[in-house]
């Protein structure tokens, strides 16, 4: 082949890659962008601290406008519109606040003009707030939470690289239909499962049955698919919920006593969850109240504190008889909501127990 004849392809191809690659940026950079709703709540993600090294700190200061400007390039990853719907630390959340996040993200998730949700959320209840908008909320549109286990001032801050992935996530078409979803630490988890475990690292946040997937290159690739009813399937719908009736949990521990439940029961809980002993054991000198509680009408929920695996029905403890119902894999703070939920629609207790194998 002539010398000149192989120079001048090779620098024609050149020539014409670089008009492909310099065509590709400019189409991303002229595509339209998704338009995503950063909803914010306070927690340790909008958390400041006097010192960079001290683990002292107070959450819930930082705006939601500086979330977003200290994360560098987020604005080219979606349109972002931002609102500051609380600003308080994840341990107060109460049920009339579940409440009011589920039905502002709701409201955002039927406007034409929103793609996506993402929570910024303190991460001591972020997985309760999860799984309830995971119930209640009746749309495909991605719901991502996010937040920090270290605030802004501190070393290594993880919240501007959480934020960043959530949007991220919320912002890709293959988020939609997977229910709300909870981003940390470069995972994605559903919000059915996701659990805090450590109280101090950023990799805090776990799934029994796994994460859904993880980022690479701020592209979610995903490994498991979920089963179970949420969202647009969901029965839920927050428009129809009012109020949540009391649901307790109390602890399993040796020595417990039935006062503790014979207190929740007088404050008016139409149901208890048994964070149970292994399988949700329920030892021999319990066994009269729950049932007696049971006769009242008010439901005893077992389920386990072990974080993992099922609560199998009449297995180490005779629920037909008492009348108790089982929770299957969900843990104690989950099962409370779902149990909360599930009033609102029924006081059976075979429907009950049909909605816990649902969901």
């Amino acid at each position: 082949m002539p010398r000149d004849f192989h120079e001048s392809g090779l620098g024609c191809a050149r020539r014409q890659g670089a008009r492909t690659i310099a065509s590709m940026n400019t189409d991303r950079l002229s595509a339209p962008r998704p338009r995503i709703a950063v909803v914010a709540t306070g927690g340790t993600i909008a958390g400041v601290g006097g010192q960079a090294s001290s683990p002292a700190y107070r959450a819930a200061v930082t705006p939601v406008d500086e979330l977003i400007a200290g994360v560098p390039g987020l604005e080219q990853l979606a349109e972002l519109r931002a609102e500051q719907l609380m600003q308080i630390d994840s341990a107060d959340f109460t049920d009339e606040r579940l409440l009011q996040l589920a039905r502002r993200v709701a409201a955002l998730c039927a406007r034409d003009d929103i793609e996506g949700v993402v929570v910024t959320h303190g991460t001591d209840t972020l997985e309760e707030s999860a799984y309830f908008l995971h119930l209640t909320v009746p749309s495909r549109k991605p719901i991502v939470l996010t937040g920090a286990m270290r605030p802004a001032t501190a070393l290594s801050s993880d919240g501007p690289a959480n934020l960043r992935d959530a949007v991220a996530v919320a912002a890709h078409p293959s988020s939609a239909g997977r229910g709300a979803l909870v981003v940390m630490n470069g995972q994605i988890h559903s919000a059915r499962d996701v659990t805090k475990t450590h109280t101090l690292r950023p990799d805090a946040f776990a799934s029994p049955h796994g994460p859904l997937g993880l980022l690479a290159a701020l592209q979610p690739r995903w490994y498991r698919a979920l089963t179970r009813l949420h969202t647009a399937d969901s029965e839920f719908d927050i428009a129809r919920i009012t109020a949540l009736p009391l649901v307790g949990v109390v602890a399993g521990h040796g020595n417990m006593r039935a006062e503790v439940w014979q207190a929740l029961a007088q404050a008016g809980a139409r149901a208890i969850v048994y964070a149970g002993l292994g399988g949700g054991t329920v030892p021999a000198y319990l066994a009269s109240t729950l049932g007696d509680l049971c006769r009242r009408g008010i439901h005893v929920v077992r389920a386990s504190r072990t974080g993992g695996g099922p609560v199998m029905r009449n297995a180490g403890f005779d629920d037909d008889a008492c009348g108790s119902l089982v929770i299957d894999d969900q843990n104690p703070p989950r099962a409370r909501l779902l149990a909360a939920l599930a009033l609102t629609r029924t006081q059976d207790a075979s429907a009950l127990q049909e909605v816990f194998w649902r969901y």
